[in-house]
């Protein structure tokens, strides 16, 4: 269910820059990771979720810090990426 949720959020970060796209991209295979993994047993699949959560937990810290740090001077100084569609 998070899963679905997820990516029908990811669709709408189309429209912005492409950190947040990646974070809920990230997010959303996270999500389909983990519940492939409850529902099969398998843990081989449940330890590759493990990654892509810090993978996404670092990507969301760096739009974090650099949301912060663009606003703050407000130029941007930390990339974010462009919006894929405007």
């Amino acid at each position: 269910m998070w899963g679905l949720f997820t990516l029908l959020m990811f669709i709408s970060t189309l429209k912005h820059n492409n950190a947040l796209q990646f974070v809920f991209a990230s997010l959303t295979i996270l999500f389909w990771l983990l519940a492939i993994g409850e529902f099969t047993g398998n843990t081989t699949v449940t330890v590759i979720a493990g990654y892509e959560g810090i993978i996404c937990g670092l990507s969301a810290i760096y739009l974090a810090m650099a949301d912060v740090i663009n606003e703050t001077y407000g130029r941007e100084i930390v990339p974010v990426g462009k919006p894929l569609i405007k």
